[in-house]
């Protein structure tokens, strides 16, 4: 009896703070009146995807197309009445600008075949328009490179296949059922299986063999490589590992699977394949990376110090315009601010907008953000706006709606979100997931302790066109993007006026002293 005793005490406490929290969390439901009318009313989220996309065109870290941006948001957040609007530096950019002038890739023979391209970013330039018999360079071992050795200076050389198409059934855009919403919902299971270890050993296989390959075509002079990469005649996006003041890398296009699969199979057969190609890309002096930063500056005497983050990366590749990747989140945000401004609240916190650079590579503005204001980048001291810090929400899953948002495990803020997201039920927002999500910026903030959240959203046909030529202003879907504005502006308004901050993560005693761990991000978002 004693020991029931314990355990429903234990429950109590645990269980009451929760309950507590949930009934005492207030959500000020004329102002999201208002937010919602003055979202759906005066929405301005087409003129800004028309702006961000079609004007600004694609903003490639570095380029000269990403720093005409930068230019364009300030301006923009200056006509929309933020405040401290400023281009900032984040960090230094050791790949240098790039821009590509000219693209043009067609096989000539054995009959002619215009076919869509794409350069690979940070790569060279060729002589003008080459001409020439295509070499497949069939390479499974390091060994297998010795019988190409004379036979590819000034050569176009056609890389193996590293995949091939398969047939989906499943439709090309989605959205989340109730079944995977409920399913998102519960916490992930730990402690799975881990991958064979042969797979590991495969992969660190194939990229030193990669490697081998990319260095051997350099000190044999080939003219410039032809990649396999995109689906149905889309040729994706990416970017050579390159420094700054290093001899330009070798030429590098991506061809779509089908066009380079076309030319890999007739070479097979014997049959003579033959291409002209004219690449002209310029690099640039180093650059930094920037953020473009406004706000709303604070009203509260005790709290105007205290910031409310919202941000999306501006930055993207280069063979689109960046619209679903991540443009759409950039609009989101700029229409979440205008939304308040225009409602003139006046917010207990500074709410600021950030646009992030260098997202691609690494989470580069957000993470310079971090170090410059946030926690010191050698000795992870916190620095004096840490403890000011009230919350951070960011977009960049593409152009679908939210459907709930993610707790990075932070089962602190559940409570509260569950109040905050109960205007929102009738629009579907209501899936709370305990779960991490990564490859994005929020994840900067949530490494040190911060509370950082990322939005769920409806995948729609994000796979498809993302890093690829057809990400465009036709890969928006305006009502979602303005469903996101209304929560977004939604949740910085209650992280703004709330009397205490957002809750972090306690700190577990085995991490005090550890060394803040900066894990390389896949550049998938």
């Amino acid at each position: 009896m004693k020991t029931k005793r314990i355990f429903f005490s234990m429950a109590f406490l645990l269980i009451v703070p929760a309950f507590l929290m949930s009934q005492t969390e207030k959500t000020d439901l004329g102002m999201i009146y208002k937010i919602k009318q003055e979202g759906i009313r005066n929405s301005q989220i087409e003129e800004l995807s028309f702006w961000m996309t079609d004007f600004v065109g694609p903003r490639l870290t570095g380029s000269t197309g990403g720093n005409r941006a930068n230019e364009w948001a300030k301006k923009k957040m200056e006509e929309l009445g933020f405040q401290n609007v400023r281009i900032e530096e984040a960090r230094d950019f050791s790949r240098g600008g790039w821009d590509n002038l000219k693209t043009y890739a067609a096989m000539t023979a054995p009959y002619y075949a215009n076919f869509a391209c794409n350069p690979v970013a940070w790569t060279g330039s060729t002589n003008g328009l080459i001409k020439g018999e295509i070499v497949l360079l069939d390479v499974k071992a390091e060994a297998d490179l010795e019988k190409y050795k004379g036979k590819i200076n000034g050569k176009i050389v056609l890389m193996p296949s590293t995949s091939t198409y398969e047939v989906s059934y499943e439709p090309l855009a989605s959205r989340y059922t109730d079944e995977q919403l409920k399913q998102l919902s519960m916490a992930a299971q730990q402690g799975g299986r881990r991958p064979p270890m042969g797979d590991m050993a495969t992969f660190i296989a194939q990229m030193a063999l990669r490697n081998k390959i990319s260095e051997f075509i350099k000190a044999e002079g080939a003219a410039v490589i032809l990649n396999g990469s995109g689906a149905f005649n889309v040729p994706r996006s990416g970017g050579a590992r390159f420094t700054a003041g290093n001899p330009e890398p070798v030429p590098e296009v991506s061809l779509p699977v089908e066009a380079h699969g076309r030319m890999e199979r007739l070479i097979k057969h014997g049959i003579p394949v033959e291409m002209e190609i004219e690449i002209l890309n310029k690099f640039l002096e180093s650059p930094k990376i920037y953020n473009v930063i406004g706000e709303i500056p604070g009203t509260d005497k005790l709290l105007k110090n205290e910031v409310v983050l919202i941000g999306a990366h501006y930055d993207s590749w280069h063979g689109g315009t960046g619209a679903a990747d991540n443009a759409s989140g950039c609009i989101v945000m700029m229409e979440s601010l205008r939304i308040l401004k225009s409602l003139e609240v006046a917010p207990r916190r500074t709410i600021r907008i950030a646009l992030w650079g260098g997202e691609e590579q690494g989470l580069n503005g957000s993470r310079g953000y971090v170090d410059r204001y946030l926690v010191d980048p050698k000795t992870r001291e916190h620095k004096p706006d840490f403890d000011k810090f009230a919350a951070y929400f960011n977009m960049d899953n593409g152009t679908g709606k939210y459907r709930g948002i993610y707790l990075q495990e932070n089962d602190m803020v559940r409570p509260i979100f569950e109040e905050w997201l109960k205007p929102f039920a009738d629009m579907g927002v209501t899936t709370i997931s305990i779960r991490n999500t990564g490859g994005t910026d929020h994840q900067s903030f949530d490494a040190v302790g911060l509370p950082g959240f990322q939005f769920i959203q409806d995948e729609i046909e994000y796979d498809r066109g993302y890093h690829s030529v057809m990400d465009t202003w036709e890969r928006l879907i305006m009502a979602d993007l303005r469903h996101n504005a209304i929560v977004t502006a939604s949740f910085a308004y209650n992280a703004a006026m709330r009397d205490a901050k957002l809750p972090g993560k306690p700190v577990l005693k085995s991490s005090v002293n550890a060394p803040q761990r900066q894990t390389p991000v896949p550049a998938m978002n």
